[in-house]
């Protein structure tokens, strides 16, 4: 397998705000990057040092929803530039890795 050098990047928002969908149309339909995932969290704590969790009895909309996206570094480099204008930039995290291509 020929292996790749991509930038894995991963985006912390809240459910239940615009950025999700803003984020995920803006990823699909006007950066077009190589592939995402959106994870949905049972539990976490946010910049109000609030935790927040889901339970039976108390569905909250403030769960932790996680975006992770990659693409080749150089790409990278101008979508994040992009997305600080879209969401915080302490709730954006980024790594090398390699991918199979």
């Amino acid at each position: 397998m020929n292996m790749v050098d991509i930038t894995m990047v991963r985006l912390y928002l809240a459910e239940g705000r615009s950025d999700l969908s803003r984020v995920e149309k803006w990823l699909q339909d006007e950066v077009n990057v190589r592939g995402y995932t959106v994870f949905r969290g049972i539990a976490g704590v946010g910049n109000d040092g609030q935790k927040h969790t889901a339970s039976l009895l108390d569905l909250s909309s403030e769960l932790p929803i996680v975006i992770e996206f990659f693409d080749k570094p150089e790409r990278i480099e101008s979508i994040l530039e992009a997305l600080q204008k879209i969401v915080k930039a302490d709730h954006i995290v980024c790594w090398s890795a390699k991918s199979g291509s």
